[in-house]
């Protein structure tokens, strides 16, 4: 028997159940599905009265309030002018079905209004949002608005993400201790130290096994993240946007949307927390590979830098139309003054001295070889050597009497401000309806300190403002694609994935370094939103000299593409590129929409790493030596996911190269010239000897139901 106070939302995968009883409502269950909650369950999770405690059992609910007796972290902070500082919301109406709960809260002493909703889909990924309104007579100042979700006692791990440029998205994990674990961004953009998504997890919690509770901000300005356990045993996960003071100030009558955040729980490890993200992310019509398929792509920034020449990029398309290419993107050094990077942003028109007659000619050219023209922007920037700012030096962020420090030689404009916003919109619309542009590079290369907008801090309406500017350019151009790059990986967080198509996942093209960024990009993000380019032999960033066999292998599993000037490749590498471009096409529905595996590899020399179709059919896998193995033989490689029963083909795909060995022979399964049949069942508990490879060589393995 139900009770009439419980309401619970439920997916395949996950279940929340609430409890609205005492005009409060409290979450007495987040996890794994349960179909039915019993009347029972109420008086299951209740407490006793401890020593030295409140004389009565207290509930302060999900909004964490002091008033209520909760001592930990709040949910809500805020104040009129120092008064109405402590809130104690009563819920006064819920509105619920299956699959969503809005609750209407009231706070007649703070005179307050809040609708807190909670949407689970089919996928098991729940959104959270709310909405404050100011019922009273004066402007509201709102400091903070952290969303929570209770944890079970069995979370003892918490796993976030640190970063810097070029070396994003690496994964530190440890015990939750008692007290508040905080993670915050205050550049105002994501950043490269941001953790897209903060877990919380069993101990026992790797790829295929454990349980797991994610929690992420759908913003790209400051945010914070926080796991807390208090002394009383309650563990809890929160997170939400870091607001500066006074950026939010609400008018009486007047109301705050703050920001969502995306929740998902796994009791299949952290590759069914993926699985979970990939099918929600996957089910949205604006989804790119809804549209179609994802194009490989070269860049010409690391063929060509700054120096801009017609002959050299009309060479760079003549060899990317031969080996397979796409898309072809001019980068950085195209506008006013941009021979360095020290002038010139803000001023988006064609440079006459490098571009004598516009940009038409290149982007013909390249279209006649059958490739799109991608194009780079750097809007939301100004160098101080630039029209724009000479023009008009206030449309900078900035706090009153000073000017914030230059990072990369630039300032950023304030698009809060109408004049700035119109002078990026207009003008970077002005190029894409002169020229047949079908993508273009949005980058982001500093930092914002000091950003005001009239003495008032600015980044929440900052990133509101490009929100916005981005969903303007794609209502006047509905086929464009737009990159977010960010200094490489710095603005990947699931609130501009509902406006961009594609995300640079770092400036770092070396494939070593990648193995790591991609994969833990990919823990949220799936592979076909993530640029991944095959690099030169010589890293731009580390200086890392790689085998094309790796390189390549790194790149297929993304959206893939190439940034290095192969006018100067070797024929070998030539023809490594047009079988590894040949063999991109023919499998990329595959890569684009399978379950991705990552294998718990008991050798931490190597990573596998796969994709298996949704019906088991097939699957194509990596195997990556990145290190020297301990041993002379290297552990067994094991393939998960495929289905038990089936009986599969197995063979090498020598389309990206042959890898280097240290060895005399290969294993008999690698020299078998048709493959080897295998079950799914010996595929996932026995597995394959690999080769004995060199550092920084891998294959690459089809394996195909018979």
């Amino acid at each position: 028997m139900e009770n009439s106070h419980l309401v619970h939302l439920s997916s395949p995968t996950s279940s929340i159940a609430f409890d609205t009883s005492n005009n409060k409502l409290v979450i007495r269950y987040w996890g794994r599905e349960i179909k039915t909650f019993s009347e029972g369950l109420l008086a299951s999770t209740a407490k006793s009265i401890a020593n030295s405690s409140w004389d009565e059992p207290l509930e302060s609910g999900v909004l964490r309030e002091h008033s209520r007796g909760f001592l930990g972290h709040p949910s809500i902070s805020g104040h009129r002018n120092g008064k109405n500082w402590s809130t104690q919301f009563t819920l006064s109406s819920i509105d619920h079905d299956k699959q969503s709960l809005t609750a209407h809260f009231a706070d007649s002493s703070a005179h307050l209004k809040l609708e807190l909703k909670y949407s689970l889909n089919s996928f098991g990924v729940l959104s959270i949002a709310a909405v404050l309104t100011n019922a009273g007579t004066e402007p509201y100042n709102l400091e903070e608005f952290t969303y929570w979700l209770p944890l079970p006692d069995r979370a003892t791990d918490v796993m976030d993400f640190t970063g810097r440029w070029s070396h994003e998205r690496h994964p530190q994990r440890h015990t939750i201790q008692n007290g508040l674990s905080t993670r915050e961004i205050r550049e105002g953009r994501t950043g490269h130290d941001y953790t897209v998504a903060q877990l919380a997890m069993s101990s026992d919690t790797n790829f295929q096994n454990g349980e797991v509770w994610a929690l992420s901000v759908a913003w790209s300005g400051n945010s914070s993240h926080h796991v807390e356990k208090l002394a009383i045993g309650d563990v809890s996960i929160g997170a939400g946007e870091l607001l500066l003071p006074g950026e939010i100030i609400i008018a009486p009558g007047a109301s705050h949307s703050v920001p969502s955040v995306i929740a998902n729980y796994s009791r299949e490890g952290l590759d069914g927390l993926s699985h979970n993200y990939y099918r929600w992310l996957r089910s949205r019509p604006i989804h790119p590979t809804n549209i179609r398929p994802r194009p490989i792509t070269l860049n010409v920034w690391e063929a060509v830098y700054f120096d801009h020449d017609l002959q050299k990029i009309k060479a760079l398309a003549d060899r990317a139309a031969d080996v397979g290419i796409e898309r072809m993107v001019l980068d950085d050094g195209w506008f006013n003054l941009r021979r360095h990077d020290r002038a010139g942003l803000g001023d988006w028109f064609v440079d006459k001295e490098v571009w004598p007659d516009g940009l038409g000619p290149i982007i013909k050219y390249i279209n006649d070889k059958g490739m799109e023209f991608g194009l780079w922007f750097e809007g939301e920037m100004v160098n101080p050597d630039s029209d724009l700012y000479r023009a008009h030096p206030e449309w900078i962020l900035h706090e009153a009497g000073r000017t914030p420090p230059l990072w990369r030689n630039q300032l950023v404009l304030d698009l809060t401000h109408p004049g700035a916003y119109e002078h990026v919109l207009n003008q970077v619309d002005a190029i894409l309806v002169e020229y047949n542009i079908a993508y273009i590079k949005w980058d982001h290369n500093r930092v914002l300190v000091d950003a005001g907008h009239l003495g008032q801090a600015a980044v929440h309406n900052q990133t509101a403002a490009i929100y916005r500017l981005f969903a303007e350019i794609k209502r006047r151009h509905p086929k464009l694609e737009i990159e977010s790059c960010a200094s490489g990986g710095g603005r990947i967080d699931l609130g501009v994935i509902n406006y961009v198509d594609r995300f640079w996942t770092s400036d770092n093209n070396d494939a070593l370094e990648r193995q790591t960024i991609q994969r833990w990009t990919g823990l949220v993000i799936p592979p076909e939103l993530l640029g991944s380019h095959i690099g030169p032999h010589r890293g731009h960033q580390t200086k890392r000299t790689t085998s094309i066999n790796f390189r390549a292998i790194n790149a297929f599993f993304g959206h893939a593409g190439i940034e290095w000037n192969i006018t100067e490749a070797a024929q070998e590498d030539l023809a490594v590129l047009k079988s590894w471009a040949k063999l991109y096409k023919e499998k990329r529905q595959l890569l684009h929409s399978g379950k991705v595996v990552r294998v718990d590899h008991a050798d931490p020399a190597a990573f596998i790493y796969g994709v298996v179709a949704q019906d088991q059919s097939e699957a194509i896998f990596a195997y990556m030596q990145h290190a020297m193995s301990r041993s002379t033989f290297p552990a067994m490689a094991i393939f998960p996911g495929l289905d038990e029963n089936k009986l599969y083909k197995v063979t090498i795909l020598n389309d990206v190269g042959a890898p280097e060995r240290m060895q005399v022979m290969d294993p008999p399964w690698v020299q078998a010239k048709g493959g080897i049949l295998l079950s799914g069942a010996e595929l996932a508990s026995v597995g394959l000897r690999p080769p004995i490879l060199s550092p920084e060589n891998g294959l690459l393995i089809s394996i195909k139901e018979l």
